[in-house]
């Protein structure tokens, strides 16, 4: 399998470094796209740099090369995570507007029909965000906000950027061993209470 997986400037950068962390170590090819927003936001709420977070990928472009093998629909790949995504990416893949290799590679998704995973980080949203989203989401893509889960009791926010990057690979039936244990198992099986207890 092959992904694409870009990061834009929106903050949460550390879901898109999650991800090519917890794919390095798969059979699974990754082509990484940073928007020069995110090295900056990469810098600013991870320990690690732009530079280091490329070395995580098998193959990383520059976001203006829109000459790139991934910019064209004749490259193989299986999908597309943008994580996260800012707003205006997700305006631009809406309206189609491929100026710069992340919303290029999008709009090439789209139009082969494959699947796209948009991790859209703002909050709260507009008006525009929302019909953006609903358009987009009519097209078949993923809408998946980076919506924290606590029936899996995090105890760091590493659990927490773990939980949304399996979900996310859920999206494209990755299934790492490490998740299984997270997932939700039915209302309080964990603590051995039957649903008679509880009526």
């Amino acid at each position: 399998m092959k992904l694409i997986i870009a990061i834009t400037g929106a903050t949460g950068a550390m879901f898109g470094v999650r991800l090519l962390q917890l794919l390095q170590d798969t059979d699974i090819e990754t082509h990484l796209v940073l928007s020069s927003w995110a090295a900056a936001t990469i810098q600013e709420e991870t320990p690690y740099t732009a530079k280091e977070v490329t070395q995580l990928a098998d193959y990383s472009y520059s976001n203006k090369d829109l000459g790139a093998k991934i910019s064209s629909g004749s490259f193989q790949v299986d999908g597309m995570i943008v994580a996260p995504c800012t707003m205006k990416t997700l305006a631009s893949i809406r309206i189609g507007l491929g100026d710069n290799l992340i919303t290029r590679a999008a709009d090439v998704i789209l139009k082969e029909r494959k699947k796209l995973v948009l991790v859209a980080r703002e909050t709260p949203l507009n008006d525009i965000h929302l019909e953006n989203m609903l358009t987009l989401s009519r097209m078949g893509t993923v809408i998946l906000p980076p919506m924290p889960a606590f029936y899996n009791h995090p105890d760091s926010l590493d659990d927490i950027f773990n939980h949304i990057a399996f979900r996310t690979l859920d999206q494209f039936n990755i299934h790492l061993p490490e998740a299984e244990e997270k997932r939700w198992n039915g209302l309080l099986k964990s603590k051995g209470i039957t649903q008679e207890q509880i009526l």
